[in-house]
Parts: C-alpha cells; sequence; structure tokens
C-alpha cells in the first residue's frame, strides 16, 4: 500500500511541478528580451521596438500570474505528501524557499505594476527600471530555488541535530553546492531559449501572415541572435554540468548513458533499447572511445556502469536514457534553425522562407519541452534518493492512504489542466490581436523619449 502510495505521491508531484515550470521558464528568459526591446526604443526612438516591448509585456504577465496560481501548491505538497522529507531537511530546504519569496517575489510584485501599467505615468528611464529589475526578479527566484534543487542532488554543508534532523553548518556550502553553479547558469540559458524560440514563433507567424512584417523582422532579429548564441552556449555548459554530474552523481550518467558495465574506453550511446532485466541494450549503435573522452577527457578513462550498485540503487534507466537523448536531439534542432533562420534574416530572404517560418513556429513551444523533459531526466536520474546518498524518496513520503492520494492526483490534474487551458487561450487570444495591436501615443511618446536624453 505505501509503495503505491509513494508512486501516486511522486506522479502528483511530478505533475504540478511539470505544469509550473512551463511559466517561470517562459519569463525568466522573455523579461530579459523585453528589457533588450526597451533599451532598443530607449536609445533609437524607433516605435517598432516600443510595440515589441508591449505586445510581449502583455505575454510575460499572462505567464506571471499562471506561475503564481501553479506554484502555490507546490510548498504544500512537501506537508502533505511528503512530510518526513520536510521533517528532516526543513531547516536547511525551508529557509532557501523562505528567501525566495522575501527577496525575489516581492521585488517582481512591486515593479511589475510599474512594467504593466506605467506607460504613461512615469518617465521612460524609470519604467526601463522597473522591467530591468522585474528581470532581476527572475533570476534571483531561480537562484532560492535552483539552490535547494542542487542541495539535494549534491547536499553539503550540514549536520544532523540530536534528533536526526538537518541542520545549517555552512550556508555558503550549501548554498554554493558542487552543482549549483552548472544547474542554475544551465537553467537560465534554457530559460533564455525558450524565450528566444517563443518570440521567434510569433515574429514568424506574422511574417508568414504579412502581417507587421518591419516589427517581425526586428523582433526575430533579436530573438535569433539571441538563439545564435546560446544554443551553442548551452551545449557547453550541458557538457560541464554533465562532467559535474559523473563525479558525483555516476549512476545518473551511467543512467543517461546506458551504460551496464564499468569499462575503460566507453563507447558513446547514440541509441539503444535498454533491457533492464536482462542489463544489456538491444540495437545499440556507438561511437568507439567517445565517452570517455567526454566524460574524462581521456580516450581510455573509466566510465562508471550501472552494475556497480545493486538494482534498488539504480535510477529508472528507460525514462533517463531516452529522455536525455530527446533533450539533446532538440537542442541541436535548436541550433542548426536558429542558425539557418537569422542567416536568411540577414540576407533579407526569411520572408520568401515559408519552410523555414513554420518550422520557427513549430519550434515555438519546444524550449519549455525540452526544459520539462531535463527536469525529469535530472529528477529521475537522482532517485531513488530524495536527498542523494542521505535520504531515499520512499523514506521522505508521508504514509497515506493511496485513495486519498489519487483522489486529489485526479483533482489536481484537472486543475492545472484547466489553469494550462485558460492560459492558453488567452495566449493565443493576445497573438490573435497582432503585435500593433496598441494604438500609439506619439505625444507621450516624444516628451518621455526627451525626458530620457536629457539626463544622458
Amino acid at each position: 500500500m505505501q509503495e503505491l502510495t509513494i508512486i501516486l505521491s511522486r506522479v502528483q508531484f511530478a505533475l504540478a511541478l511539470a505544469y509550473h515550470i512551463i511559466f517561470p521558464t517562459i519569463n525568466i528568459g522573455l523579461c530579459i528580451l523585453i528589457a533588450i526591446f526597451e533599451y532598443k526604443w530607449i536609445k533609437t526612438g524607433d516605435e517598432s521596438y516600443q510595440k515589441l516591448t508591449k505586445f510581449f509585456t502583455k505575454v510575460f504577465a499572462l505567464a506571471f500570474g499562471m506561475g503564481v496560481v501553479s506554484g502555490i501548491t507546490l510548498a504544500f505538497m512537501f506537508g502533505t505528501n511528503f512530510a518526513k522529507f520536510s521533517l528532516f531537511t526543513g531547516n536547511v530546504i525551508g529557509p532557501l524557499l523562505s528567501y525566495e519569496v522575501l527577496t525575489a517575489f516581492f521585488l517582481e510584485a512591486t515593479f511589475l505594476g510599474v512594467m504593466l501599467f506605467g506607460w504613461k505615468r512615469v518617465s521612460q528611464k524609470m519604467h526601463f527600471l522597473a522591467t530591468t529589475t522585474v528581470g532581476v526578479g527572475t533570476l534571483i527566484s531561480a537562484f532560492w530555488i535552483l539552490a535547494a534543487n542542487s542541495f539535494m542532488h549534491t547536499p553539503q554543508g550540514f549536520g544532523l541535530n540530536e534528533k536526526g534532523m538537518m541542520i545549517a553548518e555552512s550556508w555558503m556550502k550549501i548554498i554554493f553546492n558542487p552543482s549549483f553553479p552548472y544547474r542554475y547558469s544551465h537553467m537560465i540559458v534554457a530559460s533564455l531559449i525558450s524565450a528566444g524560440l517563443l518570440v521567434s514563433a510569433i515574429c514568424a507567424y506574422n511574417l508568414l501572415k504579412k502581417k507587421n512584417i518591419d516589427i517581425a523582422k526586428k523582433g526575430l532579429n533579436i530573438a535569433l541572435l539571441s538563439l545564435v548564441i546560446t544554443t551553442p552556449l548551452q551545449v557547453f555548459i550541458g557538457d560541464l554540468h554533465g562532467i559535474n554530474a559523473f563525479e558525483h552523481q555516476p549512476m545518473k550518467v551511467a543512467a543517461m548513458e546506458g551504460r551496464w558495465d564499468t569499462m575503460k574506453g566507453a563507447p558513446l550511446i547514440l541509441f539503444a533499447v535498454p533491457d533492464s532485466k536482462n542489463e544489456r541494450n538491444e540495437l545499440e549503435v556507438s561511437i568507439p572511445k567517445l565517452a570517455s573522452l567526454i566524460l574524462t577527457h581521456d580516450t581510455e578513462g573509466t566510465v562508471h556502469g550501472l552494475k556497480e550498485v545493486e538494482q534498488k540503487d539504480r535510477p529508472p534507466v528507460g525514462i533517463v536514457f531516452y529522455g536525455f537523448r530527446v533533450m539533446v536531439g532538440l537542442g541541436f534542432i535548436f541550433i542548426l534553425l536558429s542558425f539557418v533562420s537569422y542567416y536568411k534574416l540577414k540576407k533579407d530572404k526569411l520572408s520568401d522562407c515559408p519552410f523555414i517560418l513554420k518550422s520557427l513556429i513549430l519550434m515555438g513551444p519546444m524550449g519549455v519541452l525540452a526544459t520539462i523533459i531535463g527536469w525529469i531526466v535530472a529528477e529521475c536520474g537522482r532517485q531513488p534518493w530524495i536527498v542523494q546518498n542521505v535520504m531515499r524518496t520512499s523514506d521522505g513520503a508521508s504514509v497515506l492512504n493511496p485513495a486519498k492520494v489519487m483522489f486529489s492526483l485526479t483533482l489536481f490534474s484537472l486543475v492545472y489542466t484547466l489553469i494550462f487551458i485558460v492560459f492558453l487561450y488567452f495566449f493565443f487570444k493576445i497573438v490573435k490581436k497582432g503585435i500593433d495591436s496598441d494604438a500609439p501615443h506619439p505625444v507621450i511618446d516624444t516628451y518621455q523619449r526627451t525626458a530620457w536624453h536629457e539626463t544622458e
């Protein structure tokens, strides 16, 4: 019975977090792009950038609201479904989550009002400050959340009190644990890629429909340039993240690689069908010695296999193995599409390439999807530990009636699906209205632009 409860509790939390992660993933990167649009408007006086700023601010506001609504229940799920984990780690995880509210959320909430409603009420300089401050707030929010999450993967800087509960011994070590720099940078760049793809998709849609062509091209120029920078950068960061995981979570990497036996000169497995029961791979396609070269920087380096530990200590191989390949595959598609699209845009030929425009539209949500898949790979790869090598997931779960967990799972599924449907409805409504849906305010804009330059 308890085993079923654990499975249902994990599914419920995973479902809630998968829905929630959509919105901060969009917002972290989108707010940075909005700030760039607004800066370009201030420096050039080009009304196209003002319209891009206003349009994508609406998308940001919608995602921000949905993120708040979908995120409220997550903290409660720790207490209801994983009470033993909350009790054991509360002295460490609790403050980190509280800092996120005290620093980031209040900062975002304060300046978000100015960002959304301050167009006619404050100067350009103040409005731009509000936009950048909200962007900084999203980065701070991600900082604390990922510090807590990274601690669960690579815990350090803690001790146990007389009751056997975690206590903080070094907050610097807890926050800046071994995987945090890589996880944080990986997530921020993933958000920039997700936002860049979303902005590119909307602008490509306008080009395809021959609407707001000049505005769409300027939006694409910035969005695609950001993708040209961030997509290759993500490969580099991901490689560093993988090497860090190889050092601290070797079984996660073994599952990602589909590697059963520890060996020197290990090949990189491009594709296989892992057989967990017989501890082998079927239909394996690999490149000799490349895994050792990537992970150890030595073609004869030793790479760990899953057989080093008992089955009960191994992560679920299938979901980690296939999920990793889908994520990486999407990443290389993003690189190819962004470089080709940016090249065509610079040659002023993108409008004549409907296939590329349709591909950009199709890839619009795929950055978020890749982020969700990456999160699944990371979290499933940590199993069976809820805190790596410290507490098992089974030991952290609450003792509950499976029927009650099933009821709450069903209810949350319906509620989160409704939230997502509402988000999609208003999102497509905003997109359908168009980038140039706001009437211009030439007198106000001229005054604000003059006031800005007088302060320089």
